[in-house]
């Protein structure tokens, strides 16, 4: 088929290299506009411009697509395009209703959930932080809504106790570009079914605030596992230690049964383990596995603790 491609991160880079190893002809790439990174802060390309650059593909960077803010010659040249479908994958730009019916087949979105739950724009981070045993990808015929459109292919994944965001991520990047490649392969040959989204169990997806960082110990052991592993690593959650606020990576719930020996306060340190200090929680408790104080290098907890000792008693806040 005739694609345009609409994307930004690595997620979206994925498809776009599965798409053009098929052999579809991706004939335009729609991507943010380039960002300042690192310490010199010099604007870099997005992982799907970079792709599309290697590839020899046009890569267009409108700013806004929406209607009396945008540069209308952007329309122009995606109408030129005759592009059997777009296809759009976590691009970070609203699609009006009038460049959805560019394509002739309309536009097809890889979305990171099981629609209709976790509609919206962090579905990976919200399926960890609230304990789901599934996800997977949508393969969505997209409208006007957020992310309301019918369900064309539908493709689970079982959601490990120990993913976080970033393996998570990964994970669902690989299922998402196999899926939309078979989705194209049963459109093409008229197999690809349109099922409406239910109407229950519509939840959303919420923006990742780093104001959501902070760490309370007087939830559950398993609320703050989940929390932990779904801010990981971006964000990252925080804990204040001895006034040093550090940042958490891993972590493991505990119920009280498992340490029945143990007691303490929320944010004790009740114990210190092979895998990181045994803090009490709410409910039970829970091992902080990697840890990073402020302009260091996130460090395992147990090479952590070798320049900088955390002993039971100290609190974390």
């Amino acid at each position: 088929m005739k694609l345009i491609f609409a994307g930004t991160p690595e997620f979206a880079a994925r498809a776009l290299q599965a798409l053009m190893a098929r052999g579809h002809d991706i004939a335009l790439v729609l991507t943010r506009t380039d960002k300042p990174a690192g310490r010199g802060q010099q604007l870099m390309p997005s992982p799907v411009k970079q792709v599309a650059l290697e590839a020899g593909i046009d890569v267009l960077q409108p700013r806004t697509l929406k209607p009396g803010l945008r540069d209308e010659a952007h329309l122009q040249v995606l109408r030129q395009v005759q592009a059997d479908a777009m296809i759009v994958a976590a691009y970070g730009l609203i699609l009006p209703a009038d460049v959805l019916v560019i394509p002739r087949l309309g536009c097809l979105n890889i979305h990171a959930s099981l629609l209709p739950r976790w509609r919206g724009a962090a579905p990976i981070q919200r399926a960890i932080e609230a304990g789901d045993e599934r996800t997977g990808i949508t393969i969505m015929q997209m409208d006007e809504g957020l992310d309301t459109g019918a369900m064309r292919l539908i493709r689970p994944l079982p959601l490990g106790r120990d993913d976080t965001a970033a393996s998570l991520h990964d994970k669902l990047a690989v299922l998402g570009a196999q899926a939309i490649v078979e989705a194209l392969d049963l459109l093409a040959d008229g197999q690809l079914p349109s099922q409406p989204q239910p109407a229950q169990g519509v939840c959303f997806a919420h923006k990742i605030e780093k104001s959501e960082a902070a760490l309370d110990f007087t939830r559950s052991a398993a609320a703050l596992d989940c929390k932990i592993r779904a801010l990981d690593p971006f964000p990252g959650c925080t804990a204040s230690w001895k006034g040093m606020l550090l940042k958490v990576g891993g972590s493991r719930a505990l119920s009280a049964a498992q340490r029945p020996q143990l007691r303490g306060e929320p944010g004790e340190v009740v114990a210190i383990e092979a895998d990181g200090p045994l803090l009490a929680t709410g409910d039970g408790f829970v091992q902080l596995c990697a840890l990073q104080k402020p302009g260091g290098k996130r460090l395992p907890a147990r090479a952590f603790m070798v320049g900088t000792p955390i002993v039971p008693g100290d609190r974390f806040v």
